[in-house]
């Protein structure tokens, strides 16, 4: 780029960097601003049009239009040329704006004797907060260095926005980032309500010099952290040796490739010869990669420009000597905000936490299970929730409609609170029936068992009323882990578990990954569909040396207690008979070695499957005991993933087809004298566990904090009234028996 440019772009900063420094109010600045880019570069018109919500901008400052015009005119995102740089997040530069596609007269303004138009993106880190304009009157296209130098100055507006420049008394004045308040609609991961302050797993670099005074000291700068950058990579591959994960070494080399990017560090250094920090430069380019990201259709080289997304955070890091850890003191009744979480990493913060925001994850992601073992209310797909949240923010989290309310109004924070005051009533009563049966009024009793995957499940067991633990998720010891855990750390673990059961039965679900549950140190199968893949028992019977350890563990836990194992998704007869056969031979070569066998053992299958609802009777006969995972049978029998928010929700579990189905397992296995129970979701629903009862389910296991809800739900009913209310249903041809049940509920239910 031209020297002369360079030095003019640096004066219109400094210019810049001084009317931001004034003490002025918010449209006074913005006022200042749209003059000073006018005359500095020569144009008759500069104008800066803002977000006023998610789909409007709105005039809010100009040089050179009409000024009655400034906060009424208006305009839908994709609407006229402004509209399509909001859009695209790409620069419009035309030098006859009124023959331009898209192109849209707004004559309050006064625009109509302006033929040249120049719009670019102000935004920050992928997210538009609006568009920079400059006109004249003259036909000309602008040039490169102008349409750059514009987006240097655009770049600035969203930092200095972020950090309230704008904020003022003048009616309409832009507001703060980060002082509004805003609410995001996601989907539910985990029920519940929760108040309480962000904090940030991975806290955003809030950029606060982004304009420079040396040029050649940012360069240095730039360049030092550009050399700590490639020696921290460099040192990564170092450490992972010879034995090391291919997947992981390709990712790494991917990072050293960007790192060494001539391209990259080239439009950085451009950006800081224009008078951008060197922080500032970063984040430049990396808001370009985001938008960039978004267009990507590829999924291989949209996870390329996450790799450079995540190298820019470390290069900011290291230019704001900020590192890893921002020292953030974790706030009272924290919510933990995250793009996405391992287990492991939710595991380290502990139950101290009071919410957790996602802006992705799913509701079968090993963050769900843990918050879900955890009663921890949980919002998963937020999107731009990052970008809104500081540490320390005041935050609600409706978990039941997934909704998440930042810096809420008095008048949100107090219905919120309101909510959650009943709900704690609402505990108080299930606490007073803790120790009593569920059973209905008409005499019908329903075993109630608790879901865990944790030690720190276990205290529920008790706190709770559960009957014992009708699931234990064997995987997350080793979802947690870099490495394969050991026999002897396995048997430990569930020798404890055991322990703090004290006597109560336990289900142990042997490992169940695949799918979304991907272990660290296992090679990820590029699977089309991996719900219907290489998972659960299909990887047990084709791994068979991870499976006979984890058996062998089990026996040796249980030293001579009763032991209850459970195979999952099994879909025909041969998978339960082979790997039932497998625990018999562990069970005799533990024998032969001297060890301690369990006094009675009980093998189990999951029913996941709708296949498995057709076996042959002699599977139904041979497994001693049967449970319903009902989240993974209800997306294979509607053919709807559970992972997808557009379909997931359009099919009811009580739907008649379902119900129906429900009801023929449960004929099933009292013809054979099968112990029958239903695990998931829908079991610990007040609503559907009632109708699992009435077709004659006799064992639920559920989350803890439901076992409250549901007993004193069953308590309060007649499931044999309740039945003849599902029969008519059927009879009558609807679709889902949900409307006559709520009916019959709310006319007394008993």
């Amino acid at each position: 780029m031209a020297e002369r440019s360079e030095s003019e772009s640096r004066k219109l900063l400094g210019r810049l960097r001084e009317t931001l420094a004034e003490d002025s109010a918010g449209q006074e600045r913005l006022d200042r601003i749209t003059h000073l880019i006018a005359d500095s570069m020569g144009t008759d018109v500069c104008s800066i049009y803002l977000f006023r919500d998610a789909d409007t901008l709105e005039l809010c400052a100009t040089e050179g239009l009409n000024p009655e015009s400034v906060h009424q005119t208006r305009m839908r995102i994709g609407e006229g040329l402004v509209g399509r740089v909001a859009r695209t997040k790409r620069a419009v530069n035309t030098p006859d704006a009124p023959s331009a596609k898209g192109f849209r007269f707004m004559p309050e303004t006064g625009e109509e004797i302006f033929s040249s138009f120049l719009g670019v993106p102000v935004q920050r880190l992928g997210e538009s907060l609006g568009v920079l304009v400059v006109q004249s009157k003259d036909a000309r296209a602008y040039s490169e260095d102008e349409v750059y130098a514009l987006e240097v100055v655009a770049m600035v507006l969203a930092e200095m926005t972020e950090l309230g420049a704008f904020v003022g008394d003048g009616e309409g004045a832009m507001q703060a980032r980060h002082t509004q308040q805003a609410m995001f609609r996601g989907s539910t991961g985990q029920e519940g309500a929760a108040e309480g302050r962000v904090y940030l797993h991975e806290p955003r670099v809030v950029v606060t010099n982004p304009i420079s005074d040396d040029p050649h000291e940012e360069l240095r700068r730039l360049q030092d952290a550009m050399d700590s950058l490639r020696s921290s990579v460099d040192e990564m591959l170092g450490a992972m040796g010879r034995g090391a994960d291919k997947e992981q070494v390709k990712v790494l080399e991917a990072y050293r490739m960007f790192a060494n990017s001539r391209s990259w560090v080239r439009r950085m250094e451009e950006d800081i010869a224009l008078g951008l920090s060197a922080e500032a430069a970063v984040e430049k380019e990396q808001s370009a990669t985001r938008a960039r990201m978004e267009r990507v259709p590829d999924a291989y080289l949209r996870e390329r420009l996450h790799d450079l997304d995540d190298l820019s955070n470390r290069l900011l890091r290291l230019l704001t000597g900020q590192g890893s850890d921002t020292g953030a003191e974790v706030p009272e009744n924290p919510i933990l905000i995250a793009r996405n979480i391992g287990p492991g990493e939710l595991l380290d913060y502990g139950k101290k936490l009071r919410g957790i925001v996602l802006e992705e994850g799913s509701v079968g992601s090993h963050a769900a299970i843990v918050a879900r073992a955890w009663a921890i209310p949980l919002v998963i797909n937020a999107k731009r929730i990052l970008t809104e949240a500081l540490n320390g923010d005041p935050i609600l989290v409706d978990g039941d409609q997934g909704i998440v309310h930042l810096r809420p109004e008095d008048t949100v924070a107090t219905a919120f609170r309101d909510k959650i005051a009943m709900q704690t009533q609402a505990q108080a009563r299930y606490a007073s029936i803790r120790d009593k049966p569920a059973v209905s009024t008409c005499g019908y009793e329903v075993a109630l068992h608790m879901n865990a995957g944790l030690m720190a499940d276990l205290p529920s067991l008790e706190s709770s009323g559960a009957e014992g633990v009708g699931l234990f998720r064997t995987e997350l010891q080793f979802l947690t882990r870099a490495s394969v855990p050991k026999r002897s750390e396995l048997a430990a673990i569930y020798g404890s578990v055991m322990d703090a059961a004290k006597g109560k039965p336990v289900v142990f679900r042997t490992l169940d990954i695949g799918s979304d549950k991907v272990l660290p140190y296992m090679k990820p199968q590029d699977e089309p569909n991996p719900a219907m893949g290489w998972r659960a028992i299909r990887v047990g019977l084709d791994k068979r040396g991870v499976m006979r350890m984890q058996l062998q563990a089990l026996i040796r836990a249980a030293n001579g207690r009763p032991l209850k194992v459970m195979f999952p998704f099994i879909a025909q007869f041969d998978e339960f008979r082979d790997a039932r056969q497998q625990l018999h031979d562990e069970l005799a070569r533990e024998e032969k070695l001297g060890h301690a066998l369990p006094s009675d053992v009980q093998i189990g299958a999951m029913l996941e499957t709708p296949s498995l609802g057709f076996a042959p009777r002699q599977f139904f006969e041979m497994a001693d005991f049967i449970s319903i995972g009902g989240n993974d049978l209800k997306q294979f029998f509607f053919a709807a993933d559970r992972e997808n928010e557009r379909v997931r929700k359009r099919y009811d579990t009580l739907n008649v087809s379902f119900l129906t189905f429900i009801e023929q397992i449960v004929n099933r296995c009292k013809e054979s004298g099968t112990p029958l129970s239903f695990c998931g979701e829908d079991a610990g629903r007040p609503i559907e566990a009632l109708c699992f009862a009435a077709m004659g389910m006799d064992t639920l296991s559920m989350r803890p904090a439901s076992i409250g809800p549901v007993k004193s739900l069953i308590r309060r009913s007649d499931v044999s009234k309740l039945r003849d209310v599902i029969d008519e249903a059927r009879g009558s041809g609807a679709q889902s028996v949900r409307p006559a049940v709520m009916e019959w509920l709310t006319g007394g239910g008993s």
